[in-house]
């Protein structure tokens, strides 16, 4: 299925957040997940089920002041 991944879109075949992140390579990374919009915690994403279409943001923490 197309979906977007921080405005790049993108074939996939994971069913779900988590195995996004696996495909490309950031599963063990600390990162903060949104899924058309919405927030998604990082105990969520495995039963965060993806859909053609989907624009998923995928940000690293920062620091700074």
């Amino acid at each position: 299925m197309k979906i977007s991944v921080n405005g790049v879109l993108q074939s996939t075949n994971a069913k779900n957040l988590e195995e996004l992140l696996l495909e490309i390579d950031l599963e063990e990374a600390v990162v903060a997940t949104a899924v058309n919009g919405e927030f998604v915690a990082q105990s969520k994403r495995c039963s965060t089920i993806l859909e053609a279409g989907d624009q998923i943001e995928v940000v690293a923490p920062m620091q700074g002041g």
